[in-house]
């Protein structure tokens, strides 16, 4: 009888020790309360505890640096390839986002071997479809952001904003140093008021008549036509129109929400496996409904409000690496600077 108990006693502190080993801890700089949801669903499917840390990106990435090799942090989750390829010239990141299923679902442009993309976005041209004609913006590019034409009539977020660093450093890339800083004196010089706001605000100053073009992601749009950014919001977005630049060449610059592996990750096959869950049908179509990001795999559909607003049939660049946007980050922060660019 005692020999049962003490083996009934090992049976249970094996299965108690293999429950907390199963789970994964996310630093996590998504602002999304559906992102919870999702990660509920992976642990229903799998056993497997999602610890979510959530934080400012600059904040996480701090506290992940510092912990160094007693970080707790699994995968760190942000919503720009530019922020996850920061975090790899810092070494706080290791290669194992490397498997078939990962690899199949994610076309190289948008994955390294330690950071992925899970859903994607692009950066566009909103404009007043009273104000602008067909004829201004035909072969428009963004390149041609810089075009006097423009002169007080664009609105565009500060140059802290990732998503602008990310932009200037994919025109580095293209483009080189050079052109890049002529073409960011350009952009100031069409500035309509000195940068203010976030994306939602841009589009809101095209609406109101403040200017006539504004730069913001895609996925803006359909939050505010959602209507949970309320009415005023919601009327806003219906006075724009989206275009896509540079479908004459190399396609509309994109970026994406990113999972990165961190450095010394203490549940590392945990957190491949939720990366490789996230790029599954039913994660994808979680981010498309809820984020209205773009799905990252092939066989999803955006959602409606994406497909009637935005369209899907635009030229995406496949030719850029999203790798660049964090090795050109430091330069795009000083191209910026130097034009002026608050």
């Amino acid at each position: 009888m005692k020999k049962i108990t003490n083996l009934a006693l090992i049976i249970s502190l094996f299965v108690s020790n293999f429950a907390i080993a199963a789970e994964v801890n996310i630093f996590n700089a998504r602002h999304y309360k559906a992102d919870a949801e999702l990660y509920g669903k992976f642990t229903a499917k799998t056993g497997i505890k999602v610890n979510l840390i959530n934080g400012k990106s600059g904040a996480l990435e701090k506290r992940i640096i510092e912990e160094g090799a007693d970080s707790s942090a699994d995968l760190y989750i942000t919503a720009d390839a530019g922020r996850c390829g920061a975090m790899d010239s810092k070494g706080v990141l290791q290669s194992g986002l490397t498997s078939a299923s990962i690899k199949a679902a994610v076309p190289k442009t948008f994955r390294t071997n330690k950071w992925v993309g899970i859903a994607k976005r692009a950066r566009i041209i909103y404009y007043s479809p009273e104000r602008v004609t067909g004829a201004e913006l035909s072969g428009m590019t963004y390149e041609g952001l810089a075009d006097p034409k423009w002169k007080g009539r664009l609105v565009i977020r500060k140059s802290s904003n990732i998503y602008n660093k990310s932009l200037v450093a994919s025109l580095i890339a293209n483009n080189g140093k050079k052109a890049a800083a002529a073409w960011a004196e350009g952009v100031v010089a069409n500035m309509a008021r000195t940068p203010e706001g976030n994306d939602r605000a841009q589009i809101m100053a095209v609406a109101a008549g403040e200017a006539d073009i504004a730069v913001a992601n895609t996925y803006y749009l359909a939050l505010m036509l959602s209507g949970k950014k309320g009415p005023e919001q919601q009327e806003a977005a219906g006075k724009v129109k989206a275009f896509f630049p540079n479908q004459n060449d190399r396609g509309t610059h994109m970026n994406v929400s990113c999972a990165a592996l961190v450095k010394g990750a203490p549940n590392k096959a945990n957190a491949i496996a939720i990366v490789e869950y996230l790029l599954t049908p039913e994660a994808q179509e979680h981010f498309t409904n809820n984020t209205f990001e773009f799905p990252m795999i092939d066989g999803v559909s955006p959602s409606p409000l994406v497909v009637n607003n935005l369209g899907l049939d635009f030229k995406q660049d496949m030719k850029t690496k999203l790798a660049s946007y964090g090795k050109n980050q430091a330069t795009a922060v000083e191209i910026m600077t130097a034009a002026g660019w608050k």
